[in-house]
C-alpha cells in the first residue's frame, strides 16, 4: 500500500455541516474506507488547510477516486500528495 496525505479546506458548506454534526468526519472516514483506502492518521490543523489526513491506498488510481468524490460533493477542497517514506527515499540515493 502506498502512503498519500490530503490537505483539505472546508468550503462555507462544509464548515455548516461540521458545526451541526462533527461525527460526520468519521463518517466519511468510513465511506473512505468502503472505497480501499485507510485513515491511517488525521488531524484538524490550523492555517490554510482544515484537516490533514494520512492515508494508504493500494494505487493513484484508487486514491484520484477518492479525491474526486470528496471534492465533487463541494463540501471540502482537496489537494493530494503522494508520501515517500524517508528510508525508501534515501535508498534510491544507494548503487
Amino acid at each position: 500500500m502506498a502512503t498519500y496525505i490530503l490537505l483539505s479546506t472546508l468550503t462555507d458548506e462544509g464548515a455548516k455541516t461540521i458545526k451541526k454534526n462533527p461525527a460526520r468526519i468519521k463518517e466519511v472516514n468510513k465511506e473512505i474506507e468502503a472505497m480501499g483506502v485507510t485513515v491511517k492518521d488525521q488531524y484538524a490543523t490550523l492555517g490554510p488547510f482544515d484537516f490533514v489526513n494520512i492515508v494508504e491506498a493500494p494505487n493513484n488510481e484508487t486514491i484520484a477516486r477518492v479525491s474526486a468524490e470528496l471534492s465533487a460533493r463541494g463540501s471540502v477542497r482537496i489537494q493530494t500528495l503522494a508520501a515517500i517514506p524517508i528510508d525508501d527515499f534515501i535508498a534510491t540515493f544507494k548503487t
